[in-house]
């Protein structure tokens, strides 16, 4: 039997409620209705106090090292970040400053951004994937971006963005399939130590 897939979601929201979080959560329920899965959100505006000031790993207490952990040790992640002066958050590099430069490599990423306006829409393109690229990741091929105007009481109501979204899932769930049935593969061919 195949285990669970480890589904992560990151939201760069600094509040709470956050629609990033919110986007982010729609996410998962999507992607958790199509595949079985474990679910987790780590949203940055809670460990904020306690990543904010760090500059080395090994200064980070254990509730920021597990969130790092979970990222690094999905199969599947979903980012969500607010835009700030046109790119991701601060605290959203912040954090993946300290992820394992090799640990997302060939990993599913889906790519989600809210704003204030649709002229932020080109963050996903111009700030997001460069950053996942980096690490080597899959980004997939749809992302989706949604404004405050998208919401009502930080759930989707814009039918378009929903139905996007839903477009997004739909197109990445084969190459989440086709990373979920690799790793045990990769895992066979490393030589014990």
């Amino acid at each position: 039997m195949t285990r669970p897939l480890r589904l992560v979601a990151v939201s760069g929201g600094l509040q709470r409620p956050s629609r990033s979080a919110a986007l982010a959560k729609h996410l998962l329920e999507l992607i958790a209705d199509e595949l079985p899965c474990e679910q987790h959100l780590v949203e940055l505006g809670q460990l904020a106090p306690r990543l904010a000031g760090a500059v080395w790993r090994a200064n980070l207490p254990d509730t920021v090292e597990r969130e790092l952990a979970a990222v690094e040790q999905a199969d599947v992640l979903v980012v969500a970040t607010p835009v700030f002066r046109g790119a991701y958050t601060g605290l959203f590099k912040h954090f993946f400053d300290f992820i394992d430069q090799d640990a997302l490599t060939d990993k599913p990423v889906l790519l989600a951004a809210t704003g204030g306006s649709e002229r932020h829409a080109l963050v996903i393109d111009h700030q997001l994937r460069p950053l996942f690229s980096f690490f080597q990741a899959r980004t997939l091929p749809l992302g989706v971006y949604a404004t405050d105007a998208d919401f009502a009481d930080y759930r989707l109501q814009n039918k378009a963005v929903i139905e996007r979204a839903r477009l997004a899932v739909q197109r990445a769930l084969p190459l989440v399939e086709l990373a979920r049935h690799a790793r045990p593969a990769l895992a066979a061919e490393v030589p014990a130590a």
